[in-house]
């Protein structure tokens, strides 16, 4: 009877002790289980290590011809006085001219939300060890069009299989391809599905707001910078509660809508932690790749900054898949709330 008693308090004491001592998810210990989860599945980084050299040592597919043909209306409105004001025109001119030197349609193989990290996607490099690479200069802007869709499209997908796979071994601590590919098909879908809301969205939120801040910015009034900023803060406001919607797609295999509200809970429940997490991911990844970036672009050293800048975004992302499982089982324990 006593053995009973005794059995039964300290189930009661179990029960009542097991939400306080569920912890919020700690974003460091959630890093170092991250990279060391990479670290043992090293072979990881091939996926952005690939696309680096494809983007750095493939052909760029430039559009000059239609850069060259803007800048043109460009000149021609300045001179004719149509153009507000000539300075922000020759800064436009500029903008333009080294964007038909640098841009190339290969860099839309980097989606968002979700995609492989890529280092040269954000450079553009022109030059290569092995010289100058090779030009296509592409004029029509309906293929332009097709092929950036085509692109991103490739991108989603291909960054969808990334995603699973580095889930796997951040929270299996193994890697079941066959496992990956069956969930494969299904999660590019919720992942296309999720761009397009992404898009939706911003595209929702920033057309009315530059009608307004062009408007500011004819007329002359200091109020365009500040509702410049006002707009980059509501944006900032909006998307951060949707930095952990491919998470739930991923991890849980929920539909798009589904993981959208999921990661807006968890954004909102950990609000503290999940802004700490995010804030050292992006100090870290801004000021590693400055170290990346050193080497020049058309010098072998700079695989090095290829293999180091793939290294730290997987162990990243690892990480955030790491982050995301124990915020759930957080809210769970606690909050009896679970995807």
């Amino acid at each position: 009877m006593a053995e009973r008693l005794y059995g039964k308090m300290e189930y009661c004491m179990k029960t009542v002790d097991s939400p306080t001592a569920m912890a919020h998810p700690k974003p460091i210990a959630s890093f170092l289980a991250g990279f060391d989860s990479i670290t043992n599945h090293i072979w990881l980084i091939l996926f952005p290590v690939v696309l680096d050299l494809f983007i750095w040592l493939g052909p760029h597919l430039r559009i000059r011809s239609l850069i060259e043909a803007i800048n043109a209306q460009i000149t021609l409105n300045s001179g004719s006085g149509i153009s507000p004001s000539a300075e922000s025109a020759q800064v436009s001119k500029e903008f333009w001219s080294l964007a038909a030197e640098r841009f190339n349609l290969l860099t839309m193989l980097r989606s968002v939300p979700v995609g492989i990290p890529s280092l040269t996607a954000g450079s553009s490099p022109v030059q290569m060890p092995l010289g100058e690479a090779a030009f296509i200069d592409l004029s029509s802007g309906m293929s332009v069009l097709v092929i950036w869709i085509l692109f991103g499209l490739i991108g989603l997908i291909l960054g969808t299989f990334y995603y699973i796979v580095v889930s796997q071994a951040s929270l299996n601590g193994k890697v079941n391809l066959r496992q990956a590919f069956g969930q494969w098909p299904g999660a590019s879908l919720q992942v296309v599905a999720l761009a397009l809301f992404w898009v939706f969205l911003f595209l929702a939120i920033t057309l009315p707001a530059s009608c307004i801040i062009s408007f500011f910015l004819a007329s002359g009034m200091p109020l365009g910078q500040v509702t410049l900023f006002l707009l980059f803060g509501f944006l900032l406001w909006i998307f951060f509660p949707l930095l952990f919607s491919a998470h739930g797609i991923v991890v849980y295999r929920l539909n798009m809508l589904a993981s959208v509200r999921y990661s807006m809970r968890v954004t909102r429940l950990n609000l503290s932690a999940v802004s700490l997490f995010f804030l050292i991911a992006l100090v870290i990844s801004q000021l590693m790749d400055i170290i990346w970036r050193w080497p020049k672009e058309d010098s072998w050293f700079a695989l090095i900054g290829i293999l180091g800048h793939a290294f730290i975004s997987t162990g990243l992302l690892a990480a955030s898949f790491i982050f995301y499982r124990d915020a759930n089982q957080w809210l769970q324990k606690t909050i009896g709330l679970a995807a």
